[in-house]
């Protein structure tokens, strides 16, 4: 308890209600800090990048970077005052397509997370992930970057996974942790089980896989934002999975089957989205090489949480696990 707490409760004064305030949807929001509260520790995580999207088999995509977190703690406040709160979204994957013709949808490389900031980008920010490319020829097609925070800690994004052959796209990147970095999303080539796992609480990295003509990838971890917690698994690339989430956050998805009839044509989405918060989503890859393109995953999004009193409760771990 602070010196200032103990001088309050010895004149018979009431000590600084706790409380919280959470934003989980993507958008630009005022907080106006409560009467009574002078200080408060801020927890932020970016949104993590969209899949590259793929449309023949001669086509190659990357994987969505993951989110980075940032955490900022006895931030001086005013009561009645309104700070700024922004809330970055998660990426959307780039566009399949059928036959290598139909297109639906106008862009093919994912895009990129939106970040996270507290008052203003130099107090506390959580960069977004970058999106998975998308590359019709000869060069390889990059994952995207995970992304860089700035504040008292945190950790930066895994990076999608990078391929450099054709048919197949990388995994989704995992989401920064309180005290390490995101893991790497599966790329090509080399072993399919090349997914690394988070560190220091972060989200793993999601797996890519060849099966039955189905090249497909899996997205990656998200991470919780009640404080520091275990690390998020890498993704195993036999059994599909994506990136386990970190802090108790949420697992990223295995890739599924979406069959959307659209006049005479089918089109097939393989859908590894990002784990919440923060998980980068996998790449689309091809059915076969007549060109069934699958969709990329969209990326998990991002969150700001507040809480006071910021003296007393400040992250990675001191009462910051209850409102």
């Amino acid at each position: 308890m602070s010196t200032a707490k103990k001088l309050m409760m010895a004149a018979g004064e009431d000590e600084v209600a706790r409380g919280e305030s959470v934003y989980a949807i993507p958008g630009s929001y005022s907080w106006v800090c409560p009467v009574g509260v002078t200080s408060v520790s801020v927890v932020c995580v970016g949104g993590g990048g969209g899949g590259g999207g793929h449309t023949n088999g001669f086509n190659k995509a990357g994987g969505g970077g993951g989110g980075a977190l940032a955490y900022k703690n006895n931030i001086s406040v005013t009561p009645g005052t309104s700070y700024s709160v922004t809330v970055g979204g998660g990426g959307r994957g780039g566009m399949g397509s059928y036959n290598g013709t139909a297109t639906y949808g106008t862009f093919h490389a994912g895009e990129a997370g939106g970040q996270s900031f507290f008052q203003n980008t130099s107090t506390c920010r959580a960069g977004g992930g970058g999106g998975g490319a998308f590359l019709d020829g000869a060069s390889p097609a990059p994952g995207g970057a995970g992304g860089a925070y700035t504040g008292d800690g945190g950790g930066n994004g895994g990076a999608g996974g990078a391929t450099d052959y054709f048919y197949y796209g990388g995994g989704g990147g995992g989401a920064g942790g309180y005290s390490g970095a995101g893991g790497q999303g599966a790329g090509w080539p080399g072993s399919r089980s090349n997914a690394t796992a988070g560190t220091g609480g972060a989200g793993g990295g999601g797996s890519a896989e060849l099966a039955a003509y189905e090249a497909v990838a899996a997205g990656g971890g998200g991470v919780g934002i009640l404080g520091s917690g275990g690390s998020g698994a890498a993704g195993t690339a036999s059994t599909r999975n994506p990136g386990g989430g970190g802090s108790g956050g949420e697992s990223g998805k295995t890739p599924r089957m979406v069959i959307d009839n659209t006049g005479s044509s089918i089109f097939l989405g393989g859908v590894g989205t990002g784990g919440t918060f923060g998980g980068g989503g996998g790449a689309g890859g091809c059915r076969n090489a007549n060109g069934y393109g699958y969709a990329g995953g969209d990326g998990g999004g991002g969150v700001v949480r507040i809480i006071w009193p910021g003296d007393t409760r400040t992250f990675p771990s001191t009462d910051v696990s209850t409102p």
